[in-house]
């Protein structure tokens, strides 16, 4: 008869205003990779901990957590364990509360391992993990908002930017928020099987599985980490509507400004020429077209191109892999 595979101990680590949906939404994807893996006569693979330097805490939205086990002893001799790491708000992440200390204390101790003891870090999880000296010579990434001070904290580490998760096992860091179910679900893959992921993904009604190479931001997202009004007011236009009949005087009358002044505008606080910023948003509506099964002419008039041959130039422009009859043919297979 056949071994029952072991249980991997899953122990989400939570400091006082610890992310909810950090940690939430990454255990309720095991609570239902175990409920599947139950109802199909298997046995569960997730044992779910939560634990924390003290008893009681309080989470980002003030939620009070008590009952919290001590930090455990890992790994054991029976099986393996994954130590869960999430972030918390605020422009930076203090270690100078005594909570904190204690886990830094705690992490520095571990010894990791793949397929022993592995870390998986949640958003600015992984500048605690830093902290701690776990991210020396590996790959990273964390929230957007956090990767230059990620790269200050460890210059050892190779801090990957745009990505929702990274993979470097032992350590597997993800963008943070709803991505940590992103990193969650590969996880479970991996373990348990691209099926039961699926189901698990069904069941959270997560319509997009991403991977380690999908970006982190939306094209319709990025440009956008800027305070200036009117430039987002454009932005705010030409997203709602990529596929108008768009050029720079147009956009400049949204903003109320000068064509000329428009785009010193959109270089200086976006990066990006405007005419540039219009065909990458209308690059990713023919995406999305072309993943609902339109064909390449049909997505090519949807998001504005005049033609297939000016979305393929785009394509092209912008390094997307392949072409978008591959696409198409990848929506429709």
């Amino acid at each position: 008869m056949d071994a029952q595979p072991t249980l991997i101990r899953v122990v989400f680590v939570l400091l006082p205003g610890s992310l909810v949906l950090d940690w939430a939404g990454p255990a309720e994807a095991l609570r239902i990779a175990n409920q599947r893996l139950r109802a199909s006569g298997a046995a569960p693979r997730f044992a779910i901990e939560f634990a924390s330097p003290r008893p009681d805490t309080v989470g980002s939205v003030g939620i009070a957590l008590t009952g919290l086990a001590p930090l455990p002893d890992l790994p054991t001799a029976d099986g393996a364990a994954w130590v869960v790491l999430v972030g918390m708000p605020g422009d930076t992440i203090p270690i100078d509360t005594p909570e904190t200390q204690d886990l830094l204390h705690w992490l520095r101790g571990l010894r990791l391992e793949a397929g022993r003891l592995e870390l998986l870090t949640i958003c600015a999880g992984s500048l605690l993990a830093a902290h701690a000296g776990a991210l020396a010579g590996r790959r990273a990434t964390t929230h957007h908002h956090h990767l230059d001070e990620l790269r200050a904290v460890e210059p050892r580490c190779e801090v990957v930017g745009n990505r929702v998760f990274v993979l470097d096992p032992p350590v597997y860091s993800s963008a943070g928020v709803t991505t940590g179910i992103d990193l969650l679900l590969h996880r479970i893959a991996d373990t348990c099987g691209e099926a039961l992921a699926a189901q698990v993904a069904q069941t959270m009604v997560v319509a997009l599985r991403r991977g380690p190479h999908d970006p982190e931001l939306s094209p319709f997202l990025a440009y956008r980490n800027h305070l200036h009004a009117a430039l987002h007011r454009v932005q705010d236009a030409v997203s709602e509507r990529p596929q108008a009949d768009w050029n720079v005087p147009r956009m400049a009358e949204v903003a109320h400004t000068s064509a000329r002044h428009l785009t010193r505008l959109f270089v200086e606080h976006a990066g990006v020429a405007p005419l540039a910023y219009l065909r990458r948003l209308r690059l990713a509506a023919a995406q999305l077209a072309l993943a609902s099964g339109a064909s390449v002419t049909r997505a090519a008039e949807l998001s504005g191109f005049g033609s297939d041959t000016q979305l393929r130039r785009a394509w092209h422009q912008f390094g997307l892999p392949g072409s978008p009859s591959d696409a198409g043919g990848l929506a429709r297979g």
